[in-house]
């Protein structure tokens, strides 16, 4: 059964050649350099049935500056109840599960965890029914979940992103996918909503919510710099671009998307974005299969289905160095926890200088020229073609 890359990998027989191929394709010449998990972090995890990873990245000691060591958690999951059971019933089932799962972080000496897109229940936007699912909606302060997570964090002095679907209660009760965050003695900081949204085959998000209106926020945390990339913004490079040009150390990409459609893409693009911008950024995708009790197209042509396909999981960690983690399985529950040292990031700054080279007012004027409807694009003719 194929439950992710390394499993592959780690059956090339000649040591050397596996190596060879985990330097070449992760940056890191294997085997990673893991973290201790706890007997009680193993034990928890054995008894609730996810798994637990820990990486450590490397990052050379300075002579000047001491280390800014990092501890990042990202969670992914699967639901637990039917999508027909009582709402009720279901985000409570989830709850409990998350509740789990945070408590294996935070004995693994997590400061910052993150969970994925629309954690609070199934990923029901394929159905484009509104009811029941938009009840999930709730206010980003004083919503039920936010109450829970904030009394995770203050639990365990950790930062906690937690993305969910927000109803904006003083802008005409407007649903937004939004990604709320959470500091370590329990405070609300704020909070951003997804910038690009897909018209893409079975994510018919739309029919709920619409382009966020925040910009690109980044929230200054006592464990650093971090911000939100949500989802399908994974896929627009300036999205990256504008968070990391906004001060971010930290990126995650909390999502929710299947194999079929975008698998070979996702060990790709929070790499390259970690690479481009001289951050760290963190990928997380739920697993599992979702089922709904109606069947549902998508106007692509596929027969009527009942399920969007498997959610690959596969969450991980990618380093600016163009070096990465191990992913969780693409098919179970798991906990990844990265050890990073952010002074990593004005080392490969300093070695590549691409901030230095960037040069942001040559495509400031060329953008806004393309923005512009009389916009005419710079190609030269050859004469004599």
């Amino acid at each position: 059964k194929f439950v992710g890359v390394e499993s592959a990998l780690d059956q090339i027989g000649d040591e050397d050649l596996r190596r060879e191929a985990y330097r070449v394709l992760y940056g890191v010449t294997s085997p990673h350099e893991t973290l201790d998990i706890p007997e009680s972090v193993v034990s928890l995890s054995e008894q609730h049935n996810f798994e637990v990873k820990g990486f450590k990245l490397p990052c050379p000691q300075e002579q000047l500056r001491q280390p800014r060591i990092v501890r990042v958690a990202v969670i992914q999951n699967s639901i637990v109840k039917p999508t027909t059971d009582p709402l009720e019933d279901q985000y409570v089932a989830i709850e409990g599960k998350i509740e789990k799962m945070i408590d294996a972080a935070a004995a693994m000496g997590a400061n910052i965890t993150c969970l994925q897109e629309a954690w609070t229940g199934a990923f029901f936007f394929c159905t484009r029914e509104r009811y029941p699912w938009s009840e999930l909606a709730e206010d980003p302060e004083e919503g039920r979940s936010t109450k829970f997570i904030q009394k995770m964090a203050k639990k365990y002095n950790m930062v906690i992103i937690s993305p969910i679907l927000e109803r904006d209660e003083e802008h005409g009760e407007t649903i937004w996918n939004t990604a709320v965050v959470v500091g370590n003695k329990g405070n609300y900081i704020g909070k951003h909503r997804k910038n690009h949204i897909p018209r893409v085959g079975d994510f018919n998000e739309s029919t709920y919510y619409m382009e966020g209106d925040d910009g690109h926020p980044v929230f200054n945390t006592q464990f650093g710099k971090i911000a939100v990339n949500i989802c399908y913004g994974r896929h627009h490079p300036f999205n990256w671009a504008m968070f990391g040009i906004n001060g971010a150390e930290i990126v995650f990409n909390p999502s929710a998307t299947v194999g079929a459609l975008s698998e070979p893409l996702w060990g790709i693009e929070a790499r390259n974005a970690a690479i481009a911008n001289s951050y760290f950024s963190f990928a997380i995708n739920r697993v599992g299969t979702e089922s709904f009790a109606n069947e549902f197209t998508s106007g692509d042509g596929k027969p009527a289905h009942k399920d969007f396909g498997h959610f690959y999981g596969s969450s991980y960690c990618a380093s600016p160095d163009g070096s990465r983690t191990p992913g969780l399985s693409r098919t179970r529950d798991g906990v990844l926890v990265t050890e990073i040292d952010l002074n990593l990031r004005r080392q490969v700054k300093d070695k590549w200088g691409f901030s230095m080279t960037a040069r942001l007012p040559l495509y400031a004027e060329s953008y806004g020229q393309a923005s512009k409807k009389d916009f005419k694009r710079q190609i030269i003719n050859d004469p004599l073609a």
